[in-house]
């Protein structure tokens, strides 16, 4: 580690705080991850994704497609410091069309922060999201947005986190005054103060806090304090305390209330994450082991991206430091090929911005700039070798021949094919049917197929044209099913460009049925459904 010792290793791993920010589309997740970044005072002014005419996107929605329609179509980080850490903070996309994108993301953090509406709870991208978590045993931090807005009550939303994640539920901080008539927060660490927000115009700067002392006068002065006094009376008789260790273990979640979109009770979210969120640990590699955090370097690319900023038309991989120290300029092995990888371009990122890095830690997000080479599931090595386990790949729905609208824009076409199918932004499927100058794109819901129209023809100049495939379902097959199928009505076997893989595709359940029936013979395996 170029003369690094293993203690400062683990002094700076002790530092960082990596977390993804998960949701249901519409619960404001955009909106907190700005709030973070201004509270944070990275950001001078916050911007909203579906603000006024006049105001910027937020600085995680840097493509020009999510700053039209005002959601996050892909993944982005901000890393940046405070209280003398360093918080690698991703923003995940928050339709359920792009579940594989927040998986890979969900991959490279060490906690999560939980994001409800209060007024519609836990919503069924939340739960899918939920059990990725779980399955990662990725600990989770819930905050309560929009309490500036009519909902339910805080109790009851407390019930439904218990009762449908069983996962129990520790408020931190409390609402005085119900959903929609916000008149403060409370603290739980520190009852006896009441914090009252004064909130700045359009939200674009941290909104003013009041201390105010729990006395007789304040009871009189706000109407909804007596009734979270008493509340706060209820969760300490039934135990909701935080409990350090059950958070870690996933047993119980951390929960905070505020409105992002005012800035109100973001700050002590921010702060929690420096005082409860885990530093990066032990990761467990393909064959089972843990790769202990003071090891050699070792890296997992989640992301690749390219095109991010129009004055630097590259390509960047996204690396999760696991283990060890990273310097720029160090020759890393590609575990997947065996290859050198050469660091002489590392950037920090934030958004779409990025500065040069020359060394990072355990936690740290890398942008390796020019890496063709790598996919979204690769591990970098030094020294040491290591592989991490391979991401998986989500059963596609929906399915669709591309065609390049300009036969002379081919070479664009194809270019932009590759890529976009190397980011993992779409599945690329061949079809002895049609051939390689019309692919078919698969993928877990159609705003996939949106997101590659738009960036083919603003990116690659080459405009295309989609036509819908009747196929709903996949399973994979191999070369004895291939020929078992040439001849089965309503069914194709495609090839994937990315790894050559045989998949199976039928227009529904009945027509799989009948086939497998037909076709007792026919090996026909399902693959990872986009709900986990």
């Amino acid at each position: 580690m170029s003369g690094i010792d293993v203690a400062t290793v683990y002094e700076q791993a002790a530092l960082r705080r990596t977390f993804a920010v998960i949701s249901h589309p519409d619960a404001g997740k955009s909106t907190l991850t700005e709030a973070l970044a201004l509270h944070a005072r990275v950001i001078g002014e916050a911007g909203a994704v579906h603000g006024k005419a006049g105001r910027r996107g937020v600085t995680s929605d840097w493509m020009a497609m999510e700053r039209e329609r005002g959601i996050s179509v892909t993944s982005a980080v901000l890393q940046f410091a405070y209280r003398d850490m360093v918080l690698n903070l991703l923003d995940t996309p928050g339709h359920a069309d792009f579940s594989e994108d927040t998986y890979r993301v969900l991959s490279a953090v060490d906690c999560a922060v939980m994001l409800l509406d209060a007024a519609k709870g836990l919503e069924p991208q939340t739960l899918k999201l939920f059990d990725v978590c779980r399955h990662r045993r990725l600990p989770i931090i819930t905050f309560i947005n929009k309490w500036d807005r009519p909902g339910h009550e805080a109790i009851m939303l407390l019930d439904e986190i218990e009762q449908r994640l069983g996962i129990q539920p520790t408020p931190v901080t409390w609402p005085v005054g119900i959903a929609g008539e916000l008149q403060g927060l409370i603290d739980r660490r520190r009852p006896a103060h009441l914090i009252h927000f004064t909130r700045t115009p359009g939200g674009a700067s941290a909104a003013v806090e009041h201390h105010v002392p729990v006395n007789d006068i304040a009871l009189g002065e706000y109407p909804g304090l007596r009734a979270a006094v008493e509340e706060l009376g209820l969760l300490e008789g039934v135990g909701a305390n935080h409990d350090q260790n059950r958070f870690l273990a996933g047993e119980s979640t951390p929960v905070f209330f505020g409105a992002a979109v005012s800035n109100i009770g973001v700050g002590l979210l921010l702060n929690a994450m420096v005082d409860l969120a885990p530093a990066p640990a032990p990761r467990l590699t393909r064959n089972g082991d843990a790769r202990k955090v003071e090891a050699s370097f070792s890296g997992l690319v989640f992301k690749v991206q390219a095109n991010m900023n129009p004055a630097h038309r590259d390509r960047i991989a996204f690396v999760r430091v696991c283990s060890g120290v990273f310097e720029r300029g160090m020759i890393l092995k590609h575990a997947a090929t065996g290859r050198p990888f050469a660091t002489k371009y590392a950037h920090s990122i934030f958004g779409r911005d990025r500065t040069t890095v020359d060394r990072a830690y355990p936690g740290d997000i890398v942008g390796l700039v020019n890496a063709g080479a790598l996919r979204p599931g690769d591990t970098l090595y030094q020294d040491e070798p290591v592989a991490f386990p391979p991401m998986p790949t989500f059963a596609p729905e929906h399915f669709a021949v591309i065609r390049s609208k300009d036969l002379s824009r081919s070479k664009q076409f194809r270019r932009g094919i590759e890529q976009l199918e190397a980011e993992g932004v779409v599945q690329v499927l061949v079809s002895d049917r049609r051939g390689g100058q019309a692919p078919v794109l698969a993928a877990v819901g159609p705003m996939q197929f949106d997101v590659v129209l738009h960036r083919l023809q603003h990116e690659f100049g080459a405009p295309a044209t989609l036509e819908a495939l009747p196929y709903q379902l996949a399973r994979r097959t191999d070369n004895v099913g291939r020929e078992l199928l040439k001849n089965a009505h309503g069914v194709e076997v495609l090839t994937r460009n990315s790894d050559g893989e045989l998949l199976a595709v039928f227009p529904n359940e009945w027509r799989l049925g009948v086939v497998s029936r037909n076709l007792p013979e026919l090996t026909l395996e399902p693959l990872i459904a986009a709900n986990g």
